[in-house]
């Protein structure tokens, strides 16, 4: 499809333009030097390299997230002969030969530039990767995930967005006009919502790209890039981005399809492989790693503080419960979710406190869990230090085992001798214990994810053409009613209604048969064996033959309208 080379977006115009008197005098500087050979020939390069993402082994991946990015240039030449009799004779004409060159420089860029499709990119940081002191800062809560997509859409380059933030993983999911610009403005928006040097933020994000980047949410999705294998929360969670973005402008048909597909492959690997077996969730994980650090024999008589009764919290009481503990202290704002929890658990022992009695819950625990969605810090040096020592039969040591991020307890606790700290970073001690199982299972989920990320690439690609059968479809219908009304013109006024739509009808028949051939030649859904590229090329074909008005890219004309809307 041809472009209009006028347009080939702001920050290319700047690029090319602002410097387009510099590179042409260094160009001639350059020809003047080589006036000793009489005849040489001579290339400007345009060079655009795209970062890709070489494919993470299976092993690697379960074992720990250390994704790789190598570089592929893509050269853009454009050869300007010259003689060096000619440079010396008439500086003037090599200066406009250069400016010649690079107008075809330009010109070759905006091609490149604005044919290039859409592209899904995720912009993430995991546990895999970056420590909770940046995750934390970065945190989005639920309810301001609408605000943060209706920001990310209003950058130049991004078109759709989602936010996936979790005690695990802060991920933006977006649909980018362009790669490198549109990672580069979700990166610069990231860095000033968070307040984090741009340096720091890319020595410990990763960027995946198109079929990398539906592989990987279908992997979060499934629970295989969860510390603990399958768990169930984070297909919860990928479940409530879609239930957030319902009716979200910017949430839009790429990035809600996506999602949606990611629920569907999170039900069918845990429906299909034994990935839910052990430990499933981060609440879990939390209960195993804290009885893992006491007597086997005080398991069930240890004193149990859990504070904060959301989500979370209930499901610590849920495996706590299933452990073995019958009484369990639970500290909440409100009576009302712990009255619940214990209408539920009617054989456990569960006692309301409320938050003013905290510190006092603590000094009669030996166990304290901590899943509030508190900013600040619950329990720092000052306020643990003063606390009862814990008998021996449990330890010796008060364990407060923190799954929130924020973090609720504070790292200057680690300090006191009398208390151990763990966090959401420490739960890999309880995973390492089933790894040969955690790769046997991820190994059977892979091959269902291969096969829905094939579907899921079938039915974008399928999208590409969908401009293309509304233009023929318009097209179509112009002609149709324009003959229909001449023909009911020439049967006169007294036909009745019943004639008209006869005629009517049949005119619509036989359009919709003609389209029926064109439109099959348009399908790209993976239920035939017609590949996406015959698919373009039929699309190109009727472009051409019904003159369908598609030379300047759809790509272009988003990107038009996007700097038309933030320059107003």
């Amino acid at each position: 499809m041809a472009v209009s080379s006028a347009f080939a977006g702001v920050k290319l115009e700047s690029i090319l333009l602002g410097n387009n008197a510099a590179a042409a005098a260094a160009t001639t500087s350059s020809w003047s030097s080589s006036s000793s050979s009489s005849s040489s020939t001579h290339q400007i390069r345009g060079i655009f390299c795209k970062p890709t993402r070489t494919r993470r082994a299976l092993i690697r991946r379960a074992d720990r997230f250390n994704p790789t990015t190598t570089i592929r240039c893509e050269v853009a030449a454009s050869n300007v002969q010259t003689t060096a009799e000619n440079i010396q004779s008439n500086t003037g004409s090599s200066f406009s030969s250069s400016l010649s060159a690079l107008e075809q420089l330009k010109t070759s860029a905006g091609d490149r530039y604005t044919k290039e499709r859409s592209s899904i990119v995720v912009i993430g940081l995991s546990i895999h990767t970056t420590p909770v002191e940046m995750r934390e800062k970065l945190a989005i809560p639920e309810a301001d995930w609408p605000r943060a997509i209706g920001e990310l859409c209003g950058l130049n380059h991004i078109e759709e967005a989602a936010v996936l933030s979790t005690c695990n993983r802060m991920e933006i999911y977006v649909v980018a006009l362009s790669q490198h610009r549109g990672v580069k403005e979700v990166t610069e928006w990231m860095s000033k919502t968070g307040g984090i040097p741009i340096s720091e933020l890319c020595q410990h994000r990763f960027l995946l790209y198109n079929k990398d980047a539906t592989q990987h949410i279908f992997e979060v999705s499934a629970g295989l890039d969860s510390l603990v294998l399958g768990e169930g929360q984070i297909l919860a969670q990928v479940k409530q981005v879609v239930k957030v973005g319902q009716g979200v402008v910017g949430f839009g048909r790429n990035i809600s399809g996506l999602f949606k597909h990611a629920i569907t492959v999170g039900k069918r690997v845990r429906t299909e492989t034994n990935i839910c077996s052990g430990a499933v969730s981060v609440s879990s994980a939390a209960v195993e790693l804290a009885l893992m650090k006491i007597p086997s024999s005080s398991h069930c008589t240890a004193g149990m503080l859990v504070i904060g009764a959301g989500k979370m919290g209930k499901l610590v009481i849920k495996h706590l419960v299933a452990k073995g503990c019958n009484k369990i202290v639970v500290v909440n704002r409100s009576e009302e979710r712990v009255a619940a929890i214990r209408e539920e658990m009617k054989d456990v022992d569960i006692i309301y406190k409320p938050l003013p009695e905290m510190l006092t819950c603590a000094a009669e625990a030996d166990i304290v869990f901590t899943s509030t969605a508190s900013d600040t810090p619950l329990f720092l040096k000052e306020h643990v230090m003063d606390l009862p020592p814990v008998s021996p039969d449990v330890g010796g040591l008060r364990l407060f085992v923190d799954i929130s991020v924020p973090r609720n307890v504070g790292s200057c606790i680690k300090e006191l001798k009398t208390s151990k700290v763990y966090n959401v970073d420490d739960l890999k001690e309880v995973v390492a214990a089933n790894k040969e199982d955690r790769l046997r299972k991820a190994m059977e989920a892979q091959a269902i994810i291969a096969e829905e990320s094939k579907l899921f690439e079938a039915w974008r690609d399928s999208l590409e053409t969908v401009p293309t059968i509304k233009k023929l479809r318009a097209y179509a219908e112009r002609i149709r009613v324009a003959e229909l009304d001449k023909c009911l013109s020439k049967m006169g006024d007294d036909i009745s209604k019943k004639t008209r739509r006869a005629v009517d009808d049949l005119s619509r028949g036989i359009v919709n048969k003609l389209l029926h051939g064109p439109m099959q030649h348009l399908r790209c859904d993976g239920s035939d064996s017609r590949t996406l590229s015959e698919t373009l090329e039929n699309m190109h074909a009727l472009n051409r033959m019904f003159s369908l008005e598609t030379e300047i890219s759809v790509l272009e004309q988003k990107i038009r309208a996007k700097v038309e809307q933030n320059q107003k």
